[in-house]
């Protein structure tokens, strides 16, 4: 439950720096924070593949590649 508050949360900020016009560097930190968050969140609610599967997508889209699912 930790977890998905930390991850809340960090969407609220993200929200509020993108309403305040902040620099790109500082949203993409927060972004950076959020999807580790999320990784956090999602091992600790499912943990196996699937969750590792969705944790990895997060960390490919953050870096600007993309994978795709069999599903």
């Amino acid at each position: 439950m930790e977890e998905a508050r930390a991850v809340l949360a960090r969407l609220e900020r993200v929200e509020a720096l993108g309403r305040d016009l902040a620099p790109a560097s500082v949203l993409l930190a927060e972004l950076r924070l959020l999807v580790a968050e999320a990784e956090a969140w999602v091992r600790a609610d499912r943990p196996g593949a699937e969750a590792e599967d969705a944790v990895a997508r997060c960390s490919a889209a953050l870096e600007g590649r993309l994978i795709t699912t069999s599903t």
